[in-house]
């Protein structure tokens, strides 16, 4: 079965990159310079930000529907005008490396299931949850501190 995964589009957070550190702290954004490796993944390019890199610390509505599921968290976004990680049955580093839990979710919202596994044997759990008939889309976050990693969806075609 073909899936695409789906990093966050860049656009709406461009106007974020060029902001002094007070104008982001108004909005309630850090930028944060990245000392350890894996330790900021960045979801726009799905890949960790590397030692010496600055990325921006905000919390992002990763699921904003009218259900009890809404939800928001913190996210890394490194800056920069990094490409969006947008790819067919491809897992991208930042997953790949990580235990994760995929959430699947119905065209209203609600979730239909869920589960956890490395990131290395993330396929297997992907196929199993859209074997579900109402499943519409996953959501993947880090399992350990449950940020919102990217989507996962149906499909075989990349859009450009």
């Amino acid at each position: 079965m073909d899936f695409r995964i789906l990093g966050l589009d860049p656009a709406p957070f461009r106007p974020l990159f060029s902001l002094s550190d007070e104008a982001l702290r108004e909005r309630g954004v850090l930028r944060v310079r990245v000392d350890q490796p894996r330790a900021a993944p960045d979801r726009i390019g799905l890949d960790d930000a590397a030692p010496g890199d600055t990325v921006l610390l905000l919390n992002y509505v990763y699921l904003d529907v009218d259900t009890p599921y809404r939800g928001t968290h913190a996210i890394y976004l490194r800056e920069g005008d990094g490409e969006r990680f947008d790819r067919v049955n491809e897992v991208p580093p930042a997953l790949r490396r990580r235990l994760l839990s995929l959430r699947a979710f119905d065209e209203a919202g609600m979730m239909v299931d869920a589960d956890v596994t490395d990131g290395d044997q993330v396929e297997a759990l992907i196929e199993r949850l859209f074997r579900h008939q109402h499943v519409s889309y996953l959501q993947v976050h880090f399992a350990k501190r449950g940020c919102y990693a990217a989507r996962v969806e149906r499909g075989s075609h990349a859009v450009d």
